[in-house]
């Protein structure tokens, strides 16, 4: 894999965990293994790697769960966002790449572990696309846009959770 030295940013939905990056790596690529689908809630896991020395938490600290004993998984314990794919013994992390700020930069050049691809995978470029929100729902998106808890896509020098339940 080829080290890119390159500034990247993201973090949760909600604000609470942000992280910064100074290198990628270019291993981009769509996980279709079970793991994965289950911890994005999706039929694949769209991941990029940092290298764990370029890798710091700039505000908050993702919660860890242990999915093997060689593989953590971190996401928000507040806004539940999947965050990222750490194996333990390579030096690593893969970001999910819609946590990006910018996910446009990451396109993927792979598929893997495609034992568990769904078989209708290959169709999704070929189905209707409805175009844009605001397009289809008008009233809908502004609703959504006038009570927005989410954070921006770039980093805030300070941010107000809101939207916390309990």
């Amino acid at each position: 894999m080829k080290r890119i030295e390159m500034e990247v940013s993201g973090g949760c939905q909600c604000g609470t965990v942000r992280y910064h990056a100074s290198a990628m790596l270019d291993n981009s690529h769509l996980c279709h293994c079970r793991m994965c689908q289950k911890a994005s809630g999706n039929i694949f896991a769209a991941l990029v790697a940092a290298p764990d020395d370029a890798l710091t938490w700039t505000r908050g600290k993702p919660s860890v769960w242990k999915s093997s004993e060689l593989v953590e998984r971190g996401f928000c314990a507040n806004c539940g966002t999947p965050l990222f794919f750490h194996h333990l013994e390579n030096g690593r992390t893969n970001l999910m790449i819609g946590s990006l700020d910018d996910p446009h930069a990451f396109s993927p050049l792979a598929n893997t572990c495609t034992e568990n691809m769904v078989a209708w995978f290959e169709t999704i470029t070929g189905i209707e696309n409805t175009g844009a929100t605001e397009s289809n729902g008008a009233d809908w998106a502004a609703a959504i846009k006038e009570s927005n808890n989410q954070h921006p896509d770039h980093d805030t020098t300070s941010w107000a959770v809101r939207g916390r339940e309990g």
